[in-house]
């Protein structure tokens, strides 16, 4: 239980430092903490001052703390039993939030939202003393960066199984993301008690803070804190990774909600198994964001597929692994869909651009996917099928039992042996046709050279003598470089997941690779010139983030190339066919 404790607030600690947190910051500066300044010298409310309540900052922070708690952990589920839509808390934080801006602005105002509160003690819970609603009304508009912490509470609130475990998971992380909130609201006060000047200025602070709140619902509205995160830095990626990547954090989160009795029997199923396997009702698709691809873009009940046979396929619209798997899928979805056959893409993103709903749409039709794709930003299904590979296919029967489970790529041959079996024990008399006829071309382990992050997250085979940090700025190719490695030259600004030339001048990147095929996963817009052997090859980076194309040859070789890229290009990764 301590160890669970311990990562919920570590959790919580790194989400309070993220970008995530950027947007309500000037809301818990001015209302949180310049609201709450007290003029010094003057106790409590005497002198005919009116001092505001000296614990207005720690009351926000307990409001914001309860109601995300209550919010994340039974919001979900309280919702679907009334039947309403899951959106509903946030629309109400909405609306609170611009009630407590009214009236900071028009003080007479605040009377009437003091009034559901006055049973609270002290009763100075409105909008000038207290704070408390003020806090509520974030908490459930507060959406952190998605991380393993919360993909557990998230997949334990909205499956019902909420125990002490995740209880505790879900309060430390929520203190934990809140304390750095506490230190900048309390900075605030601290600040404005020393000058003489917010001191003088009370009912303009009230106005400013008044605006601010209702400045934060309408950006609420238009989903700008997303836009504005997106093109921030996650500058605490690389803390991120770290506990998810921890076997320790892992066996701890299973406890947590991970693992809950309607995802637990998908132990029973082998990875790759070439016969079916029973291996429990397939969990739900929970969590999802956006459905297309589906009439009215409504979402899919698993439950209500009972007696077609389901192909569940994790994937990312710029993952190469999944490149290569999606002709099989897209090809068993035409040709067995009038059979029994509905394929579901889940689509988990990898990169913070494939959060995008146009991107993904832009990626799934050029895929020529026309099955029904569920955007899972959250990794709520994700996580729901304790999944950890892109792509991976759960196969499920026409009873709704998950009766194979391949993680990765390759071996569709016996994927779809494994689907026309559970066709036609579905409808013993159906008429199937010939398999399909599309080349695997999953490249043979160690054959080619491993996918390359450039991100300073997942960097790997870095050959370069400089340290790969964010806070490293220039870079020079070294006079040797190993095989299935990448350096760099020229002036560079790395970011956790992708990195971009700085200086306003082109920089370049050097690979050694074996491999048939390579590519690079950019975004932005401009320029990169690819050499491969003193032939150089320019191409046009624009629209939505992709894969670009850079090599291809009839068969894998060795070999080196180099790639300047302009100003305003974003690189994420190379990866290999």
């Amino acid at each position: 239980m301590f160890t669970l404790a311990l990562i919920g607030l570590l959790g919580g600690l790194i989400t309070g430092i993220s970008p995530c947190i950027l947007p309500v910051l000037p809301v818990i500066f001015f209302s949180g903490g310049v609201q709450g300044a007290r003029e010094p010298g003057a106790g409590g409310d005497g002198a005919g001052v009116k001092q505001p309540s000296r614990w207005r900052p720690y009351l926000v922070i307990l409001g914001l703390v309860a109601s995300f708690s209550i919010a994340t952990l039974v919001g979900s589920l309280i919702l679907s039993l009334l039947g309403l839509p899951q959106d509903v808390l946030r629309w109400a934080g909405i609306v609170v939030l611009v009630l407590i801006g009214l009236g900071l602005i028009v003080p007479g105002f605040q009377h009437i939202l003091e009034k559901p509160f006055s049973w609270i003690p002290q009763r100075a819970v409105g909008t000038d003393r207290g704070g408390f609603p003020l806090g509520l009304a974030l908490g459930v508009v507060y959406v952190p960066c998605a991380g393993p912490v919360l993909a557990a509470i998230t997949v334990a609130g909205s499956t019902g199984r909420i125990g002490v475990e995740t209880i505790v998971l879900t309060v430390t992380f929520a203190v934990g993301a809140a304390i750095p909130l506490l230190v900048f609201a309390l900075a605030g006060r601290g600040i404005a008690e020393r000058m003489k000047s917010f001191r003088r200025h009370q009912k303009g602070i009230r106005i400013t803070g008044g605006v601010l709140m209702i400045a934060l619902s309408v950006g609420l509205v238009f989903n700008l804190p997303q836009a504005l995160q997106r093109l921030i830095p996650d500058y605490t990626g690389d803390l991120q990774s770290s506990i998810a990547d921890s076997d320790e954090v892992k066996d701890a989160l299973d406890l947590g909600g991970l693992v809950t009795d309607e995802n637990k029997d998908l132990d029973r199923c082998t990875d790759g198994a070439t016969a079916l396997e029973s291996c429990g009702i397939a969990p739900a698709i929970t969590g999802i964001q956006e459905w297309f691809n589906t009439p009215g873009d409504q979402p899919i009940d698993l439950a209500e597929e009972r007696g077609r046979v389901v192909l569940v396929d994790f994937w990312a619209y710029s993952c190469i692994n999944c490149q290569r798997s999606l002709p099989h899928v897209v090809a068993w979805y035409e040709k067995y869909k009038d059979l029994g056959l509905e394929v579901i893409g889940v689509h988990s993103p990898e990169y913070a651009f494939e959060k995008e709903p146009a991107n993904v749409k832009a990626g799934a039709e050029g895929f020529g996917i026309t099955y029904p794709v569920a955007i899972d930003n959250t990794l709520s299904t994700w996580t729901n099928y304790r999944n950890r590979y892109w792509p991976a296919h759960y196969l499920i029967d026409a009873d709704g039992v998950v009766r194979n489970i391949t993680l990765g790529e390759g071996d569709y041959a016996t994927t779809e042996k494994l689907i026309r079996e559970l066709l036609t024990d579905a409808d013993p008399e159906v008429t199937l046709p010939a398999a399909t006829d599309i080349a695997d071309l999953t490249p043979e382990v160690g054959s080619t050279t491993p996918e390359t992050f450039l991100g300073s997250t997942k960097q790997l085979n870095f050959a370069g003598s400089e340290k790969y940090s964010t806070m490293t700025s220039s870079f020079a190719f070294p006079d040797e470089q190993p095989a299935d490695s990448f350096s760099l030259d020229g002036a560079w600004t790395l970011g956790s997941q992708s990195i971009t030339p700085s200086g306003g001048d082109p920089a370049e990147v050097r690979l050694r690779y074996t491999a048939s095929e390579v590519r690079m996963v950019l975004s932005g817009t401009g320029t990169v010139t690819v050499t491969v052997d003193g032939s150089p090859r320019r191409i046009a980076v624009s629209g939505t983030p992709d894969s670009y194309e850079l090599v291809k040859t009839a068969g894998a070789a060795s070999g080196t190339l180099e790639v300047k890229v302009s100003p305003g290009v974003e690189a994420y990764s190379f990866t290999f066919g």
